[in-house]
């Protein structure tokens, strides 16, 4: 049979301008692909907590797991609360803490959200579960299993694993995370010791973000932290997102680079807009808040949100105060069911001017 040879081949043998000059440096080839871009690190990742000394916030909770773990006496864990306020971070610095290089081999790391059916139960945690594990060199013999937004499960996966938990007890840890206790049914909180993860203090995101900011070298205003600090709301996921996002968009991190980045309406946007709102006619204030926000992309459920907000800080009797936070509150439910803007818009003036009526009858009388 005849060897068929491509022209390819022939090309690449006789041509020598092909063929790489060794100079001691790297030579791209024609014909051969870049070589790969380097994957930039999320610094939500990069930053995480590797020990629970490191974990930013919650001592009381990190030194009671502490001590449980050092007395090898962890019991099944339910960790509750909103995001970014290190529940996940804590079982995996747990996790490391108990296994040390063995950590992958002892653990079984699932999101609920994504496996929340009984046969995830049933196969997978039940066959980890029930397999004697021969990791050597680990602190405990016995594995953990962490379900992340387990609050996402089915009842009946929630009532099969409240079966496995019974009977895997003696060999297997289970590590529950979830930001809607109420989700999670009784017989599993009745088998889980719980602690709830509140909101990190704004002390702790600046200290933690201040770290961060000190490891990238990044040019930051004080404002521009205090910003992402408040955006986040006590969110230390939404802080180290925020501060990457900004400083991929700005070389400087001040507070505008900030607002801009994340489409959050600046707060002297705020005060304009609740000026107009509480002084201005129906068509005027409607004209002008309709103008911002085309003009700088603003959210009108962002609008609502913040002026929400800054209600609380103006002086006015407590029950025109409450009926314009309950409205208000009404918009920002519409809002998200996506009803028309226009018409919130309006609802949101009307709100405004009502308040404004009570406040005048309220000075008269």
């Amino acid at each position: 049979m005849t060897e068929v040879i491509s022209l390819m081949d022939i090309d690449g043998e006789d041509d020598d301008s092909l063929k790489p000059i060794d100079k001691g440096e790297n030579v791209v080839v024609p014909g051969t692909p870049p070589p790969p871009v380097p994957k930039a690190t999320l610094w939500v990742e990069k930053y995480r907590p590797q020990s629970l000394a490191d974990v930013a916030a919650h001592r009381d909770i990190i030194d009671t797991i502490d001590k449980l773990t050092s007395e090898n006496r962890l019991p099944h864990l339910l960790l509750y609360g909103p995001p970014g306020t290190g529940k996940t971070s804590t079982i995996l610095a747990v996790a490391r803490k108990l296994y040390g290089p063995q950590y992958h081999n002892m653990i079984l790391e699932m999101n609920a959200s994504d496996d929340r059916g009984i046969d995830v139960v049933r196969q997978q945690i039940q066959d980890f579960a029930s397999t004697q594990s021969f990791s050597f060199g680990v602190k405990s013999s016995v594995k953990l299993v962490l379900l992340d937004e387990s609050d996402a499960m089915t009842k009946d996966a929630q009532f099969a694993l409240r079966r496995v938990i019974e009977k895997y007890t003696k060999n297997t840890r289970f590590a529950l995370i979830c930001n809607h206790v109420n989700k999670i049914i009784p017989a599993l909180q009745s088998r889980c010791t719980r602690f709830r993860f509140a909101p990190l203090d704004p002390i702790h995101v600046t200290e933690r973000l201040k770290h961060v900011i000190t490891e990238e070298r990044l040019d930051v205003s004080e404002s521009g932290l205090a910003a992402v600090v408040r955006l986040s709301n006590g969110d230390m996921r939404k802080a180290l997102n925020i501060l990457q996002s900004t400083h991929m968009a700005s070389q400087q991190i001040t507070e505008e680079a900030v607002y801009l980045c994340t489409g959050n309406p600046l707060p002297k946007d705020i005060e304009q807009i609740s000026y107009w709102l509480l002084n201005e006619s129906f068509s005027e204030s409607f004209k002008r808040t309709s103008e911002i926000k085309a003009r700088k992309g603003l959210a009108l459920v962002d609008i609502v949100r913040e002026v929400t907000m800054f209600v609380f800080k103006i002086k006015m009797p407590s029950n025109v105060r409450v009926q314009l936070i309950n409205d208000l509150a009404d918009i920002e439910y519409r809002l998200s069911l996506g009803c028309n803007d226009k018409l919130q818009l309006g609802s949101l003036i009307a709100s405004f001017t009502q308040a404004r009526s009570a406040l005048v009858a309220a000075a008269k009388s």
